[in-house]
């Protein structure tokens, strides 16, 4: 189930998102956090099953979803979580195009 982020989650988020190549260094991170806390087209959310096992990030835009962010706890990896993740946020926003960046493009394509 896909969960809005509050505060509360902050060491899963961070933790799941340091296993995104680009989220490595603490410095970096902590910035990707405030930047999901303080920017209102910044969106991100958490995938609960029996405990938190992944992670979604998003920019939203008038015309489109841009994901930012997909991570999955690697002991939970090759379920489809990732896939769920991604279908779930399209359910989310029906009327909006669902895009990659950089970082996430190759994950979306196989979705």
């Amino acid at each position: 189930m896909l969960i809005k982020y509050k505060k509360s989650y902050e060491k899963f988020a961070m933790g799941l998102l340091s296993f995104m190549p680009n989220e490595k260094e603490i410095k970096v991170l902590r910035n990707t956090m405030k930047n999901y806390e303080t920017d209102e087209n910044l969106q991100l959310f958490l995938w609960k099953d029996e405990e938190i096992i992944g992670l979604i990030g998003i920019q939203i835009s008038p015309d489109f979803i841009e994901i930012q962010h997909v991570s999955v706890n690697p002991s939970f990896r090759k379920q489809g979580i990732g896939k769920e993740m991604v279908k779930s946020v399209k359910e989310q926003y029906p009327d909006k195009e669902l895009k990659a960046n950089e970082h996430t493009e190759s994950f979306i394509e196989k979705c």
